[in-house]
């Protein structure tokens, strides 16, 4: 579709739906059949010119060496061509191509960018838009199917719900190149950790008590779980789509402003979809959600794709400076003395070893970084043609298709590398800073703990103890 040419005219038909930190959603309100139950991807530029990825609008010599492995992406004349080429020829194999939409390129004039970025200008949150523009210079723009609806619901007008869901990193690191004073990551998953900078950073409001390893357990009541805490604390992964409208959740990400104020409104908007009693339906709904998420086995295979991060990015960030043949900036910092060995084996791996860490990881960052959609719409009767996976739930009576897919497999910029070193020990500073300020419940116990003795109460003094050491140990964890 890449012959077909949107301009100016065209952008009217165009509504504004969500973005991220490097790309604009839009989605179609025109009659054409080539564009109806699809969303049009289309690139940002930061407001001093720089590109949001601050990168070249080629490949850099780097990462063709990276990628040299796929021809076809290697043939890529921009690096917008190579970031759809890679959902098709990287991502696509890894996570099973009947759930991943690759989308097709369309070409876009300036005059169609300039005009959209007008159009939707009032509907961007500020930060938004104070950070970024529509990115006019580019060629093409990425045209996906709408996972927000289901898509033969479209044709036979029935209502349909979508969940789009962020899991996250799913496994605990073990890596050997995890310095000792960073142990808490073999022990604490990475979204627990980051929480506690967002909350610094006024990101968000509050912590989430979701954790991914709850997700990724394939245990029925963890995944429950685990989708009821997303639920309690959406910030920016978890939204839900009512025929193709949000109506839980936050468009614009980075700030988590939930739109919906209140469990009643949430209720409602699922009266024609949940048949269940006042106050029952949104509990139904996230059990249908979680039994979705239980039957599909996609996290299994997801969770394998995160896994090619076996060295974490304490280790692979030493074969990035490898590959891009500079002096170890890490290195130098640590000093000799800390190095002892542990660093100087990834330096001195061959070339291809290099290339093949920084890219597994690269792999495993858009893994981690992706969203689940899943689709589903109520059926009367169980169709064995229908090409759909059916859920028949029990609490209601009814029977729903549902379809799952991966979206946001965006291809990680080499440069990034060093991005993501230095998130982590952010994270890290900041985790450990949280901790520092914990003060330790010792010295008040031992307090109670003397006064009692000195009353001569034993039984209070044995229920002293075990309440200061139960204290202690939740202060621990």
């Amino acid at each position: 579709m890449a012959e077909l040419l949107l301009d100016a005219k065209d952008a009217r038909d165009w509504i504004y739906r969500g973005e991220g930190a490097a790309n604009l959603i839009l989605s179609y309100t025109g009659l054409s059949p080539l564009f109806v139950g699809k969303v049009l991807r289309v690139q940002k530029v930061k407001k001093n010119g720089i590109s949001c990825e601050e990168l070249s609008s080629d490949l850099s010599v780097h990462e063709v060496l990276l990628w040299k492995e796929d021809c076809d992406l290697l043939s890529a004349p921009t690096r917008e061509i190579a970031e759809h080429l890679y959902v098709q020829h990287v991502m696509r194999p890894l996570l099973g191509s009947n759930h991943v939409d690759a989308g097709v390129r369309v070409l876009v004039s300036s005059d169609f960018l300039e005009a959209l970025g007008n159009n939707i200008l009032s509907q961007r949150p500020s930060w938004r838009v104070d950070d970024a523009d529509v990115n006019t210079q580019c060629n093409y723009a990425l045209l996906i199917s709408d996972h927000s609806v289901f898509p033969q619901a479209l044709h036979d007008k029935e209502l349909s719900i979508s969940v789009e869901i962020k899991p996250k990193c799913g496994f605990l690191q073990c890596s050997r190149y995890i310095s000792e004073e960073h142990t808490i990551k073999k022990s604490m998953t990475r979204f627990k950790l980051h929480q506690s900078l967002k909350l610094q950073q006024k990101m968000i409001p509050q912590l989430s008590q979701f954790d991914p390893l709850d997700m990724f357990s394939g245990s029925k009541e963890r995944i429950l779980k685990s989708i009821k805490d997303l639920f309690s604390t959406p910030q920016n992964n978890f939204r839900v789509f009512l025929n193709g409208s949000l109506v839980f959740g936050s468009l614009g990400g980075g700030k988590y402003i939930t739109n919906v104020h209140h469990d009643k409104a949430f209720e409602d908007e699922l009266k024609s979809v949940i048949e269940a009693d006042d106050g029952a339906r949104t509990t139904y709904f996230l059990e249908l959600v979680s039994e979705a998420v239980f039957r599909s086995g996609l996290l299994n295979r997801l969770l394998e794709v995160q896994k090619l991060d076996v060295y974490d990015i304490e280790g692979a960030i030493h074969a990035y400076y490898d590959v891009v043949s500079q002096p170890c900036v890490i290195c130098k910092k640590l000093g000799e003395d800390k190095l002892s060995g542990r660093y100087s084996s990834v330096h001195s791996l061959p070339l291809e070893g290099s290339l093949k860490i920084v890219r597994d990881y690269l792999i495993s960052a858009t893994a981690k970084d992706l969203s689940l959609m899943i689709s589903f719409r109520t059926r009367e009767k169980v169709d064995p043609k229908s090409p759909y996976s059916v859920i028949f739930h029990e609490s209601t009576g009814q029977s729903f298709d549902y379809k799952v897919s991966f979206i946001d497999l965006d291809m990680k910029p080499l440069e990034k590398m060093i991005y993501y070193y230095e998130l982590d020990q952010k994270i890290l500073r900041s985790y450990t800073k949280k901790m520092g300020t914990i003060k330790p419940p010792e010295n008040s116990a031992r307090v109670e703990e003397k006064s009692i003795v000195e009353d001569g109460n034993f039984s209070n003094l044995l229920y002293s103890c075990s309440l200061a050491l139960y204290v202690s140990h939740i202060c621990k964890q």
